[in-house]
């Protein structure tokens, strides 16, 4: 797979593609769906497959205000497309230029005259242009003056739903980690450095490791204690472990933490990188009146977590 910057590489010499645009957060299954699409239309022309996404999410330029709850860092999602075995990916920088880009305009300058687009598979949902004003019946129509086949692509549905990457937040936000595991098509992953925190853990024989997440805005799944594997830095070694996910009520908390208890571990890892991949929520978050309660409590999360681990290591 090739990866194009669209704003820093040459592209004059780019075969004419198949292609489809969007933001493509996550890279779902319904994602997939359609790219596996793309790939089989550019097979059938003869053509190369590509993708067209951005450096970041488009309304972070429209509205300066909004904070976006991302399921993939951009480096994270140009791992999950190449795994698509599409042929090229392009990652347009989203700027206040190129949001004043009417439809018709972005598909001549940009589509045709730049990437050489002559197909362009539409997702169910998508829309694109300055304000998104346009129809997929508008680009079918520019399209035709441009010599560009436009198609719009069905969704993939699930249990009767249809699969988006804000139905995953959803499932996300609402502690369903195995639903939204189950949209994805893998387990939902975060990726932060471990920092200092309370070390209120350490006291109670639970050390954690505490991420910072305030660069990567990535979307933090419901408060409660999960079952999660962990990878420190460039490691493949997956570790057990359990996540805790809230305000620590027990100790008065009033700021959002994500704290880490790894099994059987007692390395000094404060800034490195850590990979935490959900598993499954075992329970929402709680406040006891002991700390004496909290303890017994995370020694049946533990247990509990451990016979999951087991019996999923069993059944491999």
């Amino acid at each position: 797979m090739t990866v194009i910057n669209f704003n820093q590489d040459h592209i004059a010499n780019i075969n004419p593609c198949v292609a489809t645009i969007g933001f493509f957060d996550g890279v779902h299954l319904g994602h997939r769906f359609l790219i596996e699409h793309v790939r089989d239309e550019a097979q059938l022309m003869g053509l190369s497959s590509m993708v067209i996404t951005f450096d970041h999410h488009p309304r972070e330029v429209l509205n300066q205000d909004y904070q976006p709850e991302l399921l993939t860092t951009l480096d994270a999602k140009l791992q999950l497309l190449e795994n698509t075995g599409v042929d090229h990916v392009v990652v347009l920088h989203f700027d206040e230029k190129m949001s004043q880009l009417s439809a018709q305009e972005f598909m001549n300058h940009v589509l045709h005259d730049r990437l050489h687009v002559r197909k362009l598979i539409i997702g169910y949902d998508n829309r694109f242009g300055h304000n998104r004003a346009e129809t997929c019946e508008d680009y079918v129509r520019y399209g035709e003056e441009l010599g560009i086949a436009v198609a719009h692509h069905s969704a993939l549905k699930m249990d009767g739903l249809e699969l988006s990457s804000s139905v995953v937040r959803a499932f996300l936000k609402g502690g369903e980690i195995e639903l939204a595991n189950r949209c994805l098509g893998y387990p939902y992953s975060i990726v932060g450095k471990v920092v200092h925190g309370f070390k209120k853990g350490r006291g109670i024989g639970y050390p954690t490791a505490n991420l910072d997440l305030s660069d990567s805005h990535q979307l933090v799944p419901s408060d409660g204690v999960y079952a999660v594997r962990v990878q420190i830095g460039a490691s493949g070694q997956s570790l057990p472990a359990m996540t805790g996910i809230g305000l620590r009520p027990t100790f008065g908390g009033t700021e959002r933490t994500l704290e880490t208890h790894i099994f059987n571990f007692h390395e000094d890892i404060y800034g490195q990188q850590l990979r935490l991949t959900f598993v499954k929520r075992i329970r929402a978050e709680q406040r006891f009146d002991h700390v004496t309660q909290l303890v017994n409590q995370l020694k049946e999360d533990e247990k509990m977590i451990e016979k999951l681990f087991n019996k999923e290591n069993t059944d491999e």
